[in-house]
């Protein structure tokens, strides 16, 4: 995959183009963090309890499938086959930025999560204050 030029400095500057990919253990979309950024979420993620079921499993897919990668001097960056057949990456896809990361969809998967419909969703309470 190409990442978009806008990116590729920043990167560069943020993290010498170091980036840490997994996968979302809710959605079939995949992570990418700047190095700097995963080793924060890493060490939180290893303080969970080892001892909570749900925890440990959390643990196990985000630092599983975790996966260090480079972006090359063309841009481009190498998704390993388990990463790619998790999210069901297939041609087109759309990568969204979430402030310390983005998230890599493939575009059709996309498309359905955003036709969704969240009325069943139960708004956080902080959320439900927050002023746009």
């Amino acid at each position: 995959m190409v990442l978009p030029a806008r990116y590729r400095e920043t990167l560069a500057e943020l993290c010498d183009s170091q980036l840490v990919v997994t996968i979302d253990t809710d959605q079939p979309c995949l992570l990418i963090y700047p190095l700097n950024e995963w080793e924060i979420v890493e060490e939180k993620i290893n303080a969970l309890p080892n001892f909570n079921k749900v925890a440990k499993r959390i643990q196990r897919k985000l630092i599983g499938y975790a996966t260090d990668i480079e972006v090359n001097d063309s841009g481009r960056i190498l998704l390993t086959a388990p990463l790619r057949n998790y999210a069901r990456l297939e041609k087109k896809v759309v990568l969204i930025g979430q402030g310390n990361k983005f998230e890599l969809w493939d575009e059709l998967l996309w498309e359905q999560h955003c036709m969704e419909d969240d009325d069943d969703d139960e708004i956080p309470p902080a959320l439900a204050e927050l002023s746009l």
